[in-house]
């Protein structure tokens, strides 16, 4: 596989994510369905697919997990996601319990360790074959095996390059080249397609033609891919929130729509945040008003204005 730094893996995954659900981390709860979208119903950070079978094996494994928040509500549905049933598409009830699991720390690890497992680990064996060394390439090989068509995509390179047979690259530049071409046809592939739906993910290739013609090859940090700049800052922090009632900090602190936390630091929050000018009340409950408080701070100092209280928010809250 290529040798990537862990910082160079997430950045590759930002990308793709940003591409997905149009978060650097991901929306974990996202359920997506498009109009004459063969894959039907879409869910979670990668949008994964209900006719592919990888939504049944995605909920599945949640549901095989302890002390998950939403299981038991999910467990009756895997029998209609193993069939693929396509009446999932328009089941508002189902679709309300997938937006709500992704909030759970569980339904986040389980996404982590399965797209891992189903796109990025087969992603870096594909680049691994042909040679790939840069983390830009591979980033391509990843996105091509989670949106499709990588071998289709690579075997139409090597025939517009005139070449026969897979890539085998050996030098950096041999490696640059091709990606140039690859994403070209890729690009050309993607506006001229049948699918109309096709059509408006051109902009893929369009952000990676971007990076390239910025030299980021080792995608170093910062790069912005539509709009949105991945930082190391923003990477480091922590992917799955937690919370406390008990400490601010370390494990991040957000807002559960459902059951507000409360308690002496959710005070300690609003006292610091009431100290920099935000204007709120010191009530110890982190509901509404606390977590648009919070992103007031965070739009004020040029934060990641996500409501989440983490390690970077927290310290700017310091006196």
């Amino acid at each position: 596989m290529p040798a990537l730094q862990p910082l160079q893996k997430s950045t590759c995954q930002a990308i793709v994510n940003i591409f997905e659900t149009g978060r650097i981390h991901g929306d974990y709860g996202q359920v997506t369905l498009l109009k004459n979208d063969t894959g039907h119903l879409t869910y979670g950070r990668s949008q994964t697919t209900l006719s592919s079978g990888n939504l049944y094996l995605l909920i599945r494994g949640y549901c095989d997990r302890p002390g998950t928040w939403h299981g038991k509500e999910l467990a009756p549905y895997l029998d209609e996601l193993q069939n693929k049933d396509t009446s999932l598409d328009h089941d508002t009830r189902f679709k309300d319990i997938l937006r709500h699991a992704g909030e759970d720390p569980a339904m986040q690890l389980e996404q982590d360790a399965f797209f891992d497992r189903v796109y990025w680990n087969p992603a870096m064996v594909s680049a691994d074959y042909i040679g790939v060394q840069s983390a830009l390439g591979a980033a391509i090989v990843y996105d091509s095996k989670i949106h499709g068509s990588w071998h289709l995509m690579r075997a139409a390179t090597q025939k517009r390059l005139g070449t026969q047979g897979d890539p085998k690259f050996t030098t950096p530049q041999q490696e640059q080249e091709w990606f140039i071409t690859y994403v070209e046809t890729r690009r050309d592939w993607l506006a001229n397609h049948a699918n109309d739906l096709l059509h408006k993910t051109v902009y893929r290739m369009t952000s990676f033609q971007e990076i390239i013609q910025s030299n980021k090859w080792t995608l170093k940090l910062p790069i912005l891919v539509r709009g949105l700049n991945i930082t190391e800052e923003i990477l480091l922090q922590p992917a799955t929130p937690l919370h406390t009632e008990d400490q601010l900090g370390t494990p991040l602190l957000r807002w559960i729509r459902t059951a507000p936390l409360q308690g002496e630091a959710i005070k300690q929050l609003q006292q610091a945040l009431q100290d920099h000018g935000i204007p709120i009340d010191v009530d110890g409950v982190f509901g509404e008003q606390t977590h648009l408080a919070v992103i007031a701070f965070q739009t004020r100092h040029h934060l990641t204005a996500d409501g989440i209280v983490g390690p970077v928010t927290w310290a700017q809250l310091q006196p």
